[in-house]
């Protein structure tokens, strides 16, 4: 067959294969492998230019070398559409295949605990109210009955801001504030951070959450006081365990007086973590000194109340037999994951 002649079936030949080409890349690269490639349709039919009469040789190479440049740009084109088809359609979504673990997060020990402790109070009449953490003196220990000279100022290693602002060092000022807005009866809790400028160790912390809780009314007694913390022991720690009070001192209250609970790690036996005595203290408790009320405006012949005051991380290592109060402050996964 004359050189032209089978360059024009090989553009023919080419037109059909394109119209049953399968739209992907493996088929477009074997196309161009046919006709394109080394020993390809269109090679082998310039090898056989040389050896055509010299007269029809410049035509059939110029037509050939027209066809080789349509072939490219069509398979070129080509190309183009098969990589766009790909892009836009969906990936092949197997649903028998696992899927990716999803973690869930949830409360830190210390939020899961202070939410424990308000759900209990809230339950039996307390509302809830919230306090500023960086406060002056007077509402943080002198309305509180803790004047500048009161030795009982060493029992809190303060943070300064200035020589009259302070870090709060007990959410007790809270209730000070309360008091001056607002008239008896009074019933609420007031739970918070706050900030002491102690040696950080296994056992303390230089910041660390407290609930504070404040009943003021007429004829309000100590039994009151017993008998909602019972309630609270018995609700948080279950009705298993043990629990006392010992007398004690608190510059804001009297008389005043301390909670204690059976070690629920030996359970009463001794241990390190209650040094061997058998009994832990969870928190500090009396009748609101008249003094206090006495800054605040209320006349102590008539009113009477009581308050009390707990470290959340306390309860928190008590509950969940945690032995090293900074862990809750380390943000290590591997010790909050054990929480979920």
């Amino acid at each position: 067959m004359p050189l032209l002649k089978q360059i024009e079936e090989a553009g023919r030949e080419f037109a059909r294969e394109v119209e049953q080409l399968d739209a992907s890349m493996e088929a477009l690269d074997s196309l161009r492998i046919r006709y394109l490639g080394r020993k390809g349709k269109i090679p082998s039919l310039f090898d056989q230019v040389p050896v055509q009469p010299k007269e029809s040789r410049s035509e059939a190479g110029m037509i050939l070398n027209n066809l080789k440049k349509e072939i490219e740009d069509r398979i070129a084109a080509l190309r183009k559409v098969t990589v766009s088809k790909s892009e836009t359609q969906p990936t092949h979504l197997d649903l028998n295949l696992p899927g990716d673990s999803v973690r869930f997060g949830t409360l830190h020990p210390v939020e899961h605990t202070m939410q424990d402790v308000k759900n209990i109070f809230t339950s039996i009449g307390f509302s809830v109210a919230y306090g500023p953490e960086i406060d002056d003196d007077y509402h943080n220990f002198e309305a509180l009955n803790i004047p500048k000279h009161h030795p009982a100022r060493d029992m809190q290693d303060t943070f300064y801001v200035s020589e009259d602002v302070v870090l709060r060092t007990h959410t007790s000022n809270t209730q000070i504030h309360i008091m001056e807005k607002e008239q008896p009866p009074l019933r609420v809790i007031v739970p918070g951070r706050v900030y002491r400028n102690e040696a950080v160790s296994v056992r303390s912390y230089c910041l660390f959450h407290q609930v504070e809780g404040l009943y003021i009314n007429r004829s309000v007694s100590f039994a009151e006081l017993k008998g909602t913390l019972e309630f609270f022991v018995g609700k948080f720690f279950g009705d298993d365990v043990k629990f006392r009070f010992r007398p004690s001192f608190f510059p804001f209250t009297e008389p005043s007086a301390e909670v204690d609970i059976s070690c629920l790690l030996c359970g009463g036996s001794g241990c390190p973590a209650c040094k061997n005595k058998g009994w832990v203290e969870i928190l500090g408790c009396g009748m609101v000194d008249p003094e206090v009320f006495r800054h605040v405006g209320y006349d102590p012949e008539e009113w009477t109340g009581y308050a009390f005051g707990m470290g959340i991380e306390k309860l928190a290592m008590l509950k969940y037999q945690i032995d090293d109060i900074r862990l809750f402050f380390n943000s290590d996964v591997r010790f909050l994951r054990q929480f979920v």
